[in-house]
């Protein structure tokens, strides 16, 4: 096994004991209104699942374009003057 993954599953294993030794009821107070009795393990399964979703939304690689794409759009410029000349009966012929 890779060393990540030995690490993701011990991690994974302390937060799941965690989780389960803190089950009583503590009172979680909100902004406005009284106190509301909460499982320790719903509000710190919560906070833990919100943090892994902020983590995955601020981790992720977001699509770029390269200093070299705008380098070749920038000097990109149609050169008419290597054109060859054409009549307009060749112009014809070819359309």
């Amino acid at each position: 096994m890779k060393a990540k993954t030995i690490f993701i599953i011990v991690i994974t294993a302390l937060l799941t004991t965690f989780l389960i030794i803190n089950n009583d009821a503590v009172d979680f107070d909100f902004l406005i209104g009284a106190p509301v009795p909460f499982s320790k393990l719903l509000v710190i399964g919560i906070c833990i699942l919100i943090g892994f979703i902020l983590g995955f939304l601020v981790g992720r690689p977001r699509k770029t374009v390269t200093s070299l794409d705008a380098e070749i759009e920038k000097n990109y410029t149609v050169n008419t003057e290597n054109r060859s000349p054409l009549s307009d009966e060749d112009r014809d012929y070819i359309s």
